[in-house]
C-alpha cells in the first residue's frame, strides 16, 4: 500500500512521526502516546466534517474518548488563535472556514439496557453532555437510545415489567410460566421491534459515514462482542465476562454489569455505507494483542473489528503500546536505530516462547534462520550465552541488598504499590537502615461499593447500640479525641487477624469509620454521629447504581480505602505516619478526571519530596494509559514535582523505579532488575491483600483477564513471568541454584530503574502533547 494513495493530508502529517510499511490488512497510524491519538481523531474528524457537513456520525462513549473530546472543542473554539493556525498548519488541516457541526446527523452507538435516560451513568447521557451540548449539534439530528422511551407491554415502564433490572433473553424461546413473564416476553418482542425501527433509521439516512469507536479486551466494537456476527444490526443483546468487567466501573460493581443487557448497533450497521470512514482508536499494551488479531489474522467473528477490512477508508489509530504486537511494528523495532542488548534479549527471548525450546538448546542455525535473531550483530555460538547473562545480572541486581535507602513509594490507587511490589519492599524493609514511606496518590473511593459501604454503617450502629464503641464516652472525644490513637485502630484489626476473632474486626474498622464520620461532618454527639450514619444509609439505598454520591461520602468511601492501605503496610511494621494520603484534586469520579494542575496536584508531591529527601522514588509507570487513565495523570503530576524539586537541589544521585501491576505488563527485555518470588512472598501477598483491602475481595471491579482478586491476578502474572524467563536460563538453574531464595523461586517480579533524566524524558513528550497542563 502506498501511502499517499489511503491517507488524508491529515493522516499523513501523523505518517510522519512514526512510519509503518502497513502491510496489516486495515491500514494504520501509530501516534507516540493517548493525547496525540485524540489529537489524531479531532483533526481528522474536521476534516471530514468540513467535507460532509450533513453528514452522519456515530461518536464513542467511555473514557477512551477524553482526548478527542478535548481537542475538537479547543481547536473549534480558538480556530483562529495562532498556536492552533500552527497546529492545523502543521497537520494539514487548511481550511479557512470553520469545520460546522451543526447540520451532521448523530447516531447512538449502544447502551445498557434498563438504565434511566437522566442517570449519569447512562450512555445517553454522555452523549447528550458531550455531544450534543458539547458539541452543539442538533438534538433533532439526533438518533438516540432513550430506554425510558422504549415501547413496552401494556405501556408500562421497565421499572414495572423488569423490577430487578434483569431481562432473561430466554424468554424469546421459551412460553411465559407466569403473568409477569408474559409482560416480559410481549416486552422483549418489543425492544426488538424499536431496535429493528432504529437500524432501519440509519438507513434511511444512508447509513453512517463516519464512525469512531474503541476496541474491547475480547476485540468487541460497540457492543459487539467476540464471536458476534458479522452481519449483525441493532439488537438487543447479552455482554461476556471482559465486557462486563470493563463496564463494572460504569454500573457499580461487576454483581449489576452481569446482569446488565445492552442494545447495540451492528456490525452491519458500521460497514452499510461502504464509503464510510470508520476509525477504530486504542491505546496501551494492554490492547496489544486484540489489535494484532483484528488487523493481521482473517477476518473472522472471533475479531469484530476485523469487519473493517470491508471498507476502503477503514483506519486504526493506535499509541505505540497498542501496535506493539504488530509485524510491521516488531520489523520496525528491530531493523531501524542501534542495535542493543535489549534488541537481541527480546528476540532471543521471543525465539525461545515462538520454537518452544530452551535456550541452551538453541543453534546458531536456529538463530540464522529466524528473521530478528539473524539481524543480531555478530552472531555466533557466544550470542545465547549473552542473553543468559544479561538476564542473570538483572537477577543479580534484583535480590542486591539495599542500606541507608530512602524509600518513596507512590500509587495512583490504593493497592497498586502492593500489586506492583510488595515482595520486593518486604525483601528491602528487612535492613533497618532503610527508611520507608508510602503514598497514595488518589482518593480512590469509586472502588467502593454503595453495597460495602452500607454494610459497614450498619455494623457501627450496631456497635454504638452495644455500647461497644467506648471511646464515644470521652469527655473530649468530640472536640479532640478522636484525632487520636489512629495507629491503635490498625492494630486493634490485625491483631484480630491473629486470634482469628471477626466481630474485633469489625469493630476496629467501627472505631476508625466513627473517627472519620465525627471528622468529616465536625459532629457534637453520640446522638449527631447516629443521626448522620442514617442520613448516610438513606442517600446511598436512595441512589442508583454507580451513582457518584455527594462530596463528603466520597471522601468517606475513600478514607475507607486509606485505612485499608495502612493494614496492609502495618503488617510489616510501617507506622500510620509513614502512609500519606494526598487525595489529589485531579480526581474526581467523574466519567473524565480532570487533567492534573500545578497547585493542586503538583505542589503537594513537591512538599513531600521536600520533606522525606528520598533516594529512590517508586511509581506506577505507564505512559499511555493502558490501565485506568488515573495512572498516567498520576506519573505527570510526579514527573512535574521531580522536575520542580530538581531546580532546589541536585538529584544525579536519586532512582526512580518504574513498576507495573495488573493492568500491563513489561517485558524481561525492558527491565533493569528481576526479583525471584516465592511461594511464601505470594501467600504473604495475597493474604495482606485479603485481610487488608476488604472492600476489594469480592473483586467488584475485577480485571477483564481474570475474574477474582487482583492479588491472585498479580500471582498469575509473576508465574507467566517465571515461565518466560525459565525458557532462558532452564529451569535447574533455579531449583539445583545455590541459593535458596532462587531454589525457592516460583515466580518472577520486573521493574524497571530509571534516573532522573531518562524519567522526565519518557514523560516529557506526555506532558507536550498535553498542551500546558501546569
Amino acid at each position: 500500500m502506498e501511502s499517499a494513495k489511503i491517507f488524508t493530508p491529515v493522516e499523513q502529517s501523523f505518517l510522519n512521526e512514526v512510519p509503518r510499511n502497513n502491510k496489516a490488512n486495515v491500514p494504520y497510524i501509530v501516534v507516540d502516546n493517548f493525547p496525540n491519538l485524540g489529537m489524531l481523531t479531532a483533526l481528522r474528524f474536521l476534516e471530514w466534517v468540513y467535507e460532509n457537513p450533513k453528514g452522519v456520525i456515530s461518536l464513542p462513549t467511555g473514557k477512551t474518548p477524553e482526548y478527542f473530546i478535548f481537542w475538537t472543542r479547543h481547536i473549534l473554539e480558538n480556530w483562529e488563535k495562532e498556536n492552533i493556525k500552527e497546529l492545523r498548519k502543521k497537520h494539514h488541516l487548511l481550511f479557512k472556514e470553520k469545520p460546522a457541526l451543526a447540520d451532521l446527523h448523530f447516531v447512538q452507538i449502544d447502551e445498557f439496557y434498563p438504565i434511566k435516560s437522566s442517570q449519569a451513568n447512562s450512555f445517553y447521557h454522555y452523549v447528550s453532555k458531550y455531544y450534543i451540548e458539547g458539541l452543539g449539534l442538533k438534538r433533532e439530528n439526533a438518533l438516540l437510545i432513550n430506554c425510558d422511551e422504549i415501547p413496552l407491554a401494556d405501556g408500562k415502564g421497565f421499572e414495572e415489567i423488569f423490577p430487578d433490572n434483569k431481562v432473561n433473553l430466554e424468554l424469546r424461546y421459551r412460553e411465559a410460566q407466569n403473568p409477569l413473564e408474559k409482560l416480559q416476553k410481549e416486552s422483549i418482542f418489543l425492544i426488538d421491534n424499536w431496535c429493528s425501527d432504529y437500524e432501519q433509521k440509519i438507513r434511511e439516512l444512508g447509513g453512517i459515514g463516519f464512525f469512531l469507536g474503541g476496541i474491547g479486551p475480547d476485540g468487541h466494537i460497540a457492543f459487539n462482542i467476540k464471536g458476534s456476527d458479522p452481519y449483525s444490526t441493532t439488537r438487543l443483546t447479552s455482554t461476556n465476562f471482559e465486557t462486563q468487567a470493563v463496564a463494572a466501573g460504569d454500573l457499580g460493581g461487576i454483581e449489576i454489569s452481569k446482569e446488565r443487557l445492552v442494545i447495540t448497533i451492528g456490525l452491519e450497521t458500521i460497514i452499510y455505507n461502504k464509503n464510510a470512514v470508520a476509525i477504530i482508536f486504542a491505546a496501551g499494551e494492554a490492547k496489544a494483542l486484540v489489535i494484532k488479531n483484528a488487523l493481521e489474522l482473517s477476518p473472522s467473528n472471533l475479531y469484530p473489528a476485523s469487519v473493517l477490512t470491508h471498507l476502503p477508508n477503514g483506519r486504526f489509530y493506535l499509541t505505540m503500546g497498542a501496535a506493539g504486537m504488530l509485524n510491521d511494528f516488531v520489523d520496525d523495532y528491530y531493523r531501524s536505530g542501534s542495535w542493543s542488548q535489549e534488541k537481541t534479549d527480546k528476540a532471543v527471548m521471543s525465539l525461545t516462547q515462538k520454537l518452544n525450546k530452551y535456550a541452551e538448546h538453541l543453534t546458531v542455525d536456529d538463530l540464522r534462520e529466524d528473521k530478528y535473531t539473524r539481524l543480531i550483530p555478530g552472531l555466533d555460538e557466544n550470542t545465547v550465552q549473552s542473553v543468559i547473562d544479561s538476564i542473570k545480572s538483572k537477577i543479580k541486581k534484583g535480590t542486591e541488598r539495599l542500606g541507608n535507602e530512602v524509600f518513596y513509594h507512590t500509587g495512583p490507587h490504593h493497592d497498586d504499590i502492593s500489586l506492583g511490589l510488595l515482595p520486593y519492599i518486604h525483601y528491602q524493609s528487612r535492613n533497618e537502615t532503610n527508611e520507608s514511606h508510602y503514598s497514595v496518590l488518589t482518593s480512590g473511593f469509586t472502588a467502593v461499593t454503595n453495597k460495602f459501604l452500607i454494610k459497614i454503617l450498619h455494623n457501627v450502629l450496631s456497635f454504638i447500640e452495644k455500647g461497644e464503641i467506648e471511646m464515644l464516652e470521652y469527655p473530649d472525644f468530640f472536640e479532640a479525641g478522636y484525632k487520636n490513637k489512629k495507629d491503635k485502630d490498625v492494630y486493634h484489626y490485625l491483631i484480630n487477624i491473629a486470634s482469628g476473632n471477626a466481630d474485633e474486626r469489625s469493630r476496629a474498622v467501627s472505631h476508625r469509620m466513627v473517627r472519620n464520620i465525627v471528622e468529616l461532618w465536625n459532629l457534637k454527639s453520640k446522638l449527631s454521629l447516629k443521626e448522620k450514619i442514617n442520613e448516610i444509609i438513606t442517600a446511598i439505598n436512595s441512589s442508583y447504581d454507580g451513582q457518584n454520591p455527594e462530596p463528603k461520602i466520597q471522601t468517606l468511601k475513600g478514607m475507607i480505602r486509606e485505612y485499608e492501605e495502612e493494614l496492609v503496610w502495618a503488617h510489616f511494621g510501617v507506622k500510620t505516619k509513614n502512609v500519606q494520603h494526598l487525595r489529589l484534586g485531579f480526581y474526581t469520579g467523574a466519567i473524565f478526571t480532570e487533567k492534573p494542575n500545578r497547585e493542586r496536584d503538583v505542589i503537594p508531591i513537591l512538599q513531600q519530596l521536600r520533606t522525606i529527601s528520598p533516594t529512590v522514588i517508586s511509581l506506577a509507570f505507564d505512559p499511555e494509559g493502558s490501565g485506568p487513565d488515573t495512572h498516567y495523570k498520576v506519573l505527570q503530576a510526579i514527573a512535574e514535582a521531580v522536575r520542580e524539586w530538581g531546580k532546589e537541589k541536585d538529584l544525579s544521585d536519586l532512582k526512580i523505579w518504574g513498576y507495573r501491576n495488573v493492568w500491563y505488563q513489561f517485558n524481561a527485555a525492558d527491565v533493569t532488575h528481576i526479583f525471584p518470588v516465592s511461594l511464601n512472598a505470594m501467600s504473604t501477598m495475597d493474604e495482606s491483600f485479603t485481610n487488608s483491602y476488604m472492600s476489594q475481595v469480592d473483586a467488584s471491579f475485577p480485571s477483564y483477564r481474570y475474574n477474582g482478586k487482583f492479588s491472585h491476578l498479580s500471582i498469575q502474572t509473576w508465574v507467566e513471568q517465571l515461565k518466560a524467563v525459565q525458557l532462558i536460563l532452564g529451569k535447574p538453574y533455579f531449583y539445583d541454584n545455590e541459593s535458596p531464595r532462587l531454589r525457592a523461586t516460583h515466580g518472577l517480579l520486573f521493574f524497571k530503574e530509571m534516573n532522573v533524566e531518562e524519567f522526565l524524558q519518557s514523560a516529557r513528550e506526555l506532558e507536550k502533547s498535553t498542551e500546558g497542563t501546569f
